[in-house]
């Protein structure tokens, strides 16, 4: 199967989250229709409230796999509709957090992204879900999807092909990253591998460098 848009998903309303670190939230993502305007800060229409935490250059898209998201509905015991992780891109035919970070896509005719880094679930996404130990379920399933970083602005809509167009050599994964930072252990030579790329991004840099800093000791 070629890998392809399920479904392009922007905030559809600002929720309050008074235990929140902004006391509101714009997780509650639903899907468009019709071609969405892609800028270097992600989709048009789309926003983020905890700023700190969420987009930026480096998480302008977060993409999530269909596959994972149907796992997790046989677990929950109900489908996982696109956009109900908070996702901007609902991905068909394609293991989003088993890409190499630094792989670059083109997403239909325009749009190329570059893949950075892990999404690491927080307490808000818990409560969004209201389901138990929902943070430490999702952290130990370890399907928690991609953020992208955006390379070439455009447009994408729902049946845009995704081509990978570049593999990085170290083939490093998101989930290798993912759970290397949040369920040890960590393989301290491939992960400093990344270390060495000049486009990781900044946040990312940081919890690696923390990480092999606490290996050395």
């Amino acid at each position: 199967m070629n890998p392809s848009v399920v479904a392009v998903c922007v905030v559809h309303e600002i929720r309050p989250d008074p235990e929140g670190h902004v006391g509101e939230t714009a997780i509650d993502k639903r899907p468009l229709s019709g071609p969405t305007p892609v800028g270097r800060l992600g989709l048009q229409g789309d926003t983020q409230r905890d700023t700190d935490r969420h987009g930026g250059p480096d998480q302008a898209l977060y993409a999530y796999a269909e596959d994972e998201a149907r796992r997790w509905g046989t677990e929950l015991g109900h489908p996982v509709r696109p956009g109900l992780f908070g996702e901007n891109l609902t991905l068909r035919g394609m293991a989003v957090t088993d890409a190499v970070v630094g792989e670059r896509w083109l997403i239909g005719p325009e749009v190329q992204a570059e893949v950075t880094s892990p999404r690491f679930p927080c307490a808000t996404f818990g409560r969004f879900l209201d389901q138990p130990r929902w943070v430490r379920r999702f952290t130990e399933r370890a399907d928690v999807g991609a953020y992208l970083r955006v390379l070439r602005p455009g447009s994408v809509t729902a049946g845009d092909p995704v081509h990978r167009l570049h593999v990085p050599g170290h083939g490093v994964t998101v989930r290798e990253v993912f759970t290397a930072l949040s369920n040890g252990p960590a393989d301290p030579d491939r992960l400093a591998q990344l270390l060495g790329e000049d486009t990781l991004a900044d946040k990312l840099r940081g919890k690696l460098e923390k990480l092999m800093a606490r290996n050395r000791v």
